[in-house]
This record gives structure tokens, C-alpha cells and sequence, in this order.
């Protein structure tokens, strides 16, 4: 215990930065999934082709790779600013691809019936979409995107070799300070442990409420 009681402060600052990186991230992965999956089933081609080219090139684009690309590429083209925008925008741009996928496949199970009947109701492409279509498709995939945020909360740890608060930079300073490298693991894995298990509760809440009956 002397691992956490003796670092809480340094214990708490990580984690604080890694709830930070997760809420903002989300928040950015949220709404660019669903402009990108509003994208992928437009009418307008030019908008279908950049949303396929968006979530192809970040699916298939290693994480590290993306975080060098974006912190060391972006400041080259006289782009600057904090380290801890950019992982947020790494972060929120990478899991957006996934968020995207997902919402499309539960657009998908939306009968075309319903989006039929709101056009021929002289509704707009964009007003089926937000108040038809989405809304039902949300109710279905509600725990896949909840899967998706907690992979963006373990992801996360990659900032940390970028200069970024966050929990599993810790270890490095307690290693430094002669501290059991085991113990100071076991804490980082608890703190991680916290944040994951409250978004698996937040989107269970979801579920039970809003989730499509199976």
C-alpha cells in the first residue's frame, strides 16, 4: 500500500489527466462518428467517398503511428498546439472511425420503410436522418460504442509517451524513485480498472433504458 499512499497525489494527477483524455476524446470520437456515418449514407457521392476514405485510412492505421504522425507531423506544417489537444484530437479522430462502423451497422437495422416514409412526408435527408433514422439506430448499438470508449480509455496510455498526463506515465517517475515496479502496476491496473468499470456502468444504464428489447 505504501506504493499509493505514499504517490496519491502523483497517482491521482495521472489518473485525473487519463479521465480528461477519455471524456474529451469521446466527446470528439462521438461527434465525428456520427457526421462520418451521416457521411457514409448520403445521398451526395463526394460525401460517401470521404466518409469511406475517413474510416479506412484511420481503421487501418496503427494507433502509435497516428500519435507520431499528428505530434510530430502537425507542428512541421506550422500547426502548434498543446500536446494534450493533439492526443485528444488523435484519440477522438482514431476511435471516430470505429464509432462510425458501428452506427452504421445499426442504421443498417432501421427498416427503409421508415426513412421512405419521412421523405414522403417532404422531410429533408438531414431531418430523417437526425429524427427517424439515428435515434432508432443509437438504441441499437448502444453497448458496441460503449465497448469502443473503453478501448479509447486504454488507448489513452499511449499519450503518456508524448509528454501527456495520464495514469501509466506514473510509473516511470515511481520507478525512478526505487519503488516496487509489480505494486506500482497493480495500482495503475486498479485505476484503469475505475474508469472502464464506470463506463461499462454509464452504458449499461443506457441499455436498460433505451436499448432495443431482444
Amino acid at each position: 500500500m505504501n506504493v499509493l499512499t505514499e504517490n496519491f497525489a502523483l497517482y491521482g494527477e495521472g489518473f485525473l489527466g487519463t479521465v480528461e483524455l477519455t471524456v474529451y476524446s469521446s466527446l470528439v470520437a462521438l461527434v465525428l462518428g456520427f457526421l462520418m456515418a451521416s457521411f457514409r449514407v448520403a445521398p451526395v457521392g463526394s460525401f460517401r467517398v470521404f466518409g469511406t476514405v475517413w474510416v479506412t485510412v484511420l481503421r487501418n492505421t496503427p494507433l502509435t503511428l497516428l500519435f507520431f504522425a499528428v505530434m510530430l507531423g502537425l507542428p512541421r506544417f506550422g500547426l502548434v498546439l498543446p500536446f494534450e489537444l493533439f492526443a485528444v484530437l488523435t484519440l477522438g479522430c482514431y476511435t471516430s472511425a470505429f464509432i462510425c462502423e458501428a452506427l452504421r451497422s445499426g442504421i443498417n437495422t432501421v427498416p427503409k420503410g421508415q426513412g421512405e416514409a419521412a421523405r414522403s412526408l417532404g422531410m429533408s435527408f438531414g431531418q430523417t436522418l437526425g429524427t427517424v433514422v439515428l435515434p432508432q439506430a443509437f438504441r441499437s448499438v448502444i453497448p458496441p460504442i460503449g465497448s469502443t470508449l473503453i478501448a479509447l480509455a486504454k488507448n489513452s496510455a499511449i499519450a503518456g509517451a508524448f509528454s501527456v498526463t495520464e495514469l501509466l506515465g506514473t510509473y516511470k517517475t515511481l520507478n525512478e524513485l526505487g519503488y516496487s515496479i509489480i505494486w506500482t502496476f497493480v495500482w495503475i491496473a486498479v485505476g484503469y480498472l475505475i474508469i472502464t468499470l464506470s463506463i461499462s456502468a454509464f452504458f449499461n444504464v443506457l441499455e436498460k433504458r433505451y436499448g432495443v428489447a431482444r
